[in-house]
């Protein structure tokens, strides 16, 4: 079953969830705020989707910016990275889709659509 974690409050994430049931997709819907991801689901699926962990980021976010993320990210581990990200839904970036094959953050249609074989 394909995974959509997002936050209802998200412009992105009410699009990407039209898209996906204008397409026909069959998906579990998680909110981001009230079931953060985990340490460890984050480390899965950042190394399923080959991505370097900062994309996980949600660069925009007011959070980001009271954390000063952007200036101590440079010096954190992996570890202290994913603990970060774990402790508040609104630091990850959405929406994130997990598929069998893929794990996408962030609404990019191509990719998407490519991951979800449509």
């Amino acid at each position: 079953m394909n995974l959509f974690i997002c936050y209802d409050g998200c412009s992105t994430c009410r699009k990407a969830e039209a898209w996906l049931q204008s397409k026909g997709v069959a998906y579990e819907k998680r909110p981001i705020r009230e079931e953060n991801p985990s340490a460890g689901e984050l480390r899965v699926w950042q190394a399923r989707s080959g991505l370097p962990l900062r994309r996980f980021f949600n660069t925009s976010g007011m959070l980001y910016r009271e954390r000063k993320l952007s200036e101590r990210l440079p010096g954190m581990s992996e570890e202290e990275m994913l603990q970060e990200l774990a402790s508040d839904g609104m630091l990850v970036k959405r929406p994130l889709l997990i598929t069998d094959s893929a794990v996408i953050p962030g609404f990019r249609e191509a990719l998407w659509q490519e991951a979800l074989g449509l």
